[in-house]
């Protein structure tokens, strides 16, 4: 008899297959003497649409709300339905003894199998692979320690109340809201708030006034001096009128040293890494998006299987894993992390409460990297840069902290307090492993020397002056902002309870790792949100749509509430039929306030083009990196990009250009005013030896091509293909 064991992937499928020494290739699946592999491609069965619970929901229309079914039923995936076919047939051998579930560990892996296994109605036992990397090591651990596939029957639940009370709340409110309006408007427990956080930061910033404020400074002997308020320790106050009084008070006037203090302070590493800390950085530092991040953080995972499981909320790292860090810098004692590594495995690996706590750690430790030995010049250069921050990441930490001497002088003029701080470098510490550039850049690495000034010293011919300033309003959102605001959204709550707020930091916010990056996509490519540079906004759409959705969706209340009633369903603290009791009463509630509603809703994007296959006027829209124009009959559908912002830079100013036009008469703009047709932008980089010729260039194209005919709104594509407006 043999154990069938299933993949999330191919690829993992494959390098389980190569430790468990199978070979044989069978369609979808290899097999060997004791195992039997096969995987999904990603999720094979999903949740049924609302047609299969009844013919009457292909219409859509307002009086067949809500769609509430009593059971949810499970489809196999069109677009994946062979390989479903064989691992069902695989199941279902008469020489498989049971079944060894070995996607991905959490919520969403155990999904993908369970729903395998539901559909294709297993009877045999299961149990569990629950490994953070795939690297033949950890594979060979995670076998000798399988675990009952029944302790992971809440989380399976926890998953499957998640799937289901997303359907029933975005299927209404997605049909209710269209119906309503004759008008594709999606909404859901995540995307809509983090919708609504873009909208308010907005808000902010046009409603913000600057008001101006004022400081006092002095200059003796190539020394700074700063008023210091004794009440507040500010350094600065919005009466103008105070601090003229005592500059005129201060002016010409000797000062006393009244305390010189010298504190050698301390200062750690930054933490390790979790999914949602490495695109903020990746977005600050390369410009990535937080969706590339994670396919690149994927890829090194899977295929190079340098670094641990990517979709981590966690910073910290387990005891157990203390053992292996060892082997992990001698892994990557290469190329520029030779020296760095080297210094660590010569002594005694040193760890501390800031990174080691198995309290911190759930089902998945932070990003470092694995016992894999590298070979760098394998990476593509943007996985170089990915792998250099995990690297480096974790060098730091197991490097000593940044050493310098903080010298504080207080001086005392007229009875008001004057401070000079300098600092002297004693060790850098983790700052080595970052050679030039600081990780952390609220700390200024240049040393400033003060005076030999000691207390008691009279000081004369002090020279002030007055400064001024500005308070300023928030910045918009960018990626990087955003990801943090998601995480940690209490600022956006329109209650600040106390429960909310710890529900928020325990659950992660809106979202999860795994998810974030997807609905930031989602919002983009529904065109309920736009990029201006680096920065995000709202588009009008999207201002429309959170005028018109019921207000609890806009906040992250209903989330937070949610995922802690999750997370109880996953540590059997509740039942998942309750959660769906209460869904199911919201949803009614979500579906009459829309009924009911008396707003309205135009496009105000409308062309004078029209649609070369209805004559209808089309619609211009702003998608993450290129302009449509889009029919406004959906079942139409017709849509063709008019301009994209491209990878290539602009030989003057170095920015993305963008592109525009049709075939060879396609020219390259720039906001700096440069223009270039394609053939003679194809022509510079070949001279440039650059190695892009025009096939490269062909290909480039197609590739832009492909991602302008993705889907408009590609969470309910499918559903809003079939309404007729």
């Amino acid at each position: 008899m043999k154990s069938l064991v299933i993949a999330e992937k191919p690829s993992v499928g494959r390098d389980i297959a190569k430790v468990l020494k199978c070979s044989k290739n069978i369609n979808g699946a290899i097999e060997g003497e004791k195992y039997v592999v096969t995987w999904g491609l990603g999720h094979l069965v999903t949740l049924a649409d609302p047609e299969a619970y009844d013919e009457k929901y292909k219409e859509w229309k307002m009086e067949y709300l809500p769609m509430l079914p009593k059971k949810f039923e499970l489809v196999v995936m069109k677009q994946t339905s062979n390989q479903y076919k064989t691992v069902k047939t695989q199941i279902h051998r008469k020489d498989i003894s049971d079944i060894i579930i070995a996607t991905d560990a959490g919520r969403e892996g155990e999904l993908v199998a369970r729903w395998i296994l539901e559909k294709a109605i297993n009877q045999k036992p299961v149990r569990r692979l629950w490994i953070s990397s795939v690297t033949d090591k950890a594979i060979k651990e995670g076998f000798l320690h399988l675990k009952n596939g029944k302790e992971y029957e809440n989380l399976y639940q926890a998953a499957v109340a998640r799937a289901e009370a997303d359907w029933i709340v975005g299927m209404n409110a997605t049909r209710a809201l269209t119906c309503k309006y004759n008008a594709s408007l999606s909404c859901g427990r995540v995307q809509t708030p983090t919708l609504a956080m873009i909208a308010a930061r907005e808000e902010e910033i046009k409603s913000f006034t600057p008001v101006p404020y004022y400081g006092l400074v002095g200059k003796i002997n190539g020394m700074t001096i700063t008023w210091t308020d004794k009440k507040s320790n500010g350094h600065t106050t919005f009466e103008r009128s105070k601090i003229e009084e005592l500059y005129s008070r201060v002016k010409g006037k000797t000062g006393v040293v009244c305390e010189r203090t010298s504190t050698v302070k301390k200062v750690y590493s930054p933490g390790l890494y979790d999914l949602t800390e490495l695109q903020r950085d990746a977005n600050k530092k390369f410009d990535f998006s937080a969706k590339e991040t994670l396919n690149i953080m994927q890829h090194l995972y899977e295929n190079h299987k340098v670094l641990t499981y990517p979709r981590t909320d966690s910073r910290y790292l387990p005891n157990d894993i203390v053992g292996t860090l060892k082997e992990r810098l001698e892994s990557i004692s290469v190329g520029p992390y030779r020296k760095l590594a080297g210094i660590l495995v010569k002594k005694p690996i040193v760890t501390n409460s800031s990174f080691v706590d198995d309290q911190k750690v759930s089902d998945h430790h932070a990003i470092i990297p694995t016992e894999q030995y590298v070979n760098l010049e394998n990476m593509s250069y943007d996985e170089r840069k990915i792998y250099d921050l995990v690297v480096r990441r974790f060098l730091a930490v197991l490097y000593p902290p940044y050493v310098y001497e903080e010298v504080t002088i207080k001086i005392d003029i007229e009875k008001e307090d004057f401070i000079a701080k300098g600092k002297i470098e004693k060790s850098l510490g983790y700052k080595e492993v970052y050679e030039k550039s600081s990780e952390d850049e609220t700390i200024d690495d240049k040393s400033t020397v003060l005076p030999n000034i000691n207390k008691n010293d009279v000081l004369e011919d002090i020279v002030f002056s007055i400064t001024e300033g500005k308070t300023k309003p928030p910045a918009p959102f960018n990626e990087a902002s955003l990801l943090s605001a998601m995480e940690n959204p209490v600022h956006f709550l329109e209650q600040k309870k106390k429960a909310l707020i710890q529900t928020l930091g325990e659950t992660g916010g809106l979202g999860t790792v795994a998810t974030r990056a997807d609905i930031i996509e989602k919002l983009f490519h529904s065109f309920l949100m736009e990029k201006r540079g680096k920065d995000i906004f709202i588009t009008s759409k999207g201002k429309q749509l959170l005028e018109l959705v019921p207000k609890d969706l806009k906040t992250p209340e209903l989330t937070a509430q949610l995922e802690m009633k999750l997370s109880k369903i996953s540590t059997g603290n509740l039942k998942k039929q309750e959660l769906m009791n209460e869904m199911t009463n919201y949803t009614k509630e979500i579906v009459a306030e829309i009924k009911t509603s008396d707003g309205t809703f135009r496009h105000d994007n409308m062309t004078n083009t029209k649609c070369p296959n209805c004559g209808k006027k089309m619609l211009l829209v702003s998608g993450k990196n290129s302009k449509m124009l889009v029919c406004q009959d959906r079942e139409c559908g017709y849509r063709e990009t008019i301009e994209r912002t491209s990878n290539a830079r602009c030989p003057v100013c170095h920015k993305k250009m963008g592109l525009k036009g049709k075939g060879d008469a396609q020219i390259f703009t720039c906001a700096c005013g440069y223009k270039e047709k394609l053939s003679a932008f194809t022509q510079r980089r070949k001279k440039e030896g650059a190695g892009v010729g025009k096939k490269d260039v062909a290909n480039y194209m197609k590739k832009m091509k492909s991602e302008a005919q993705a889907p408009v709104n590609n969470a309910f594509a499918d559903a809003f293909a079939k309404l007729k407006l």
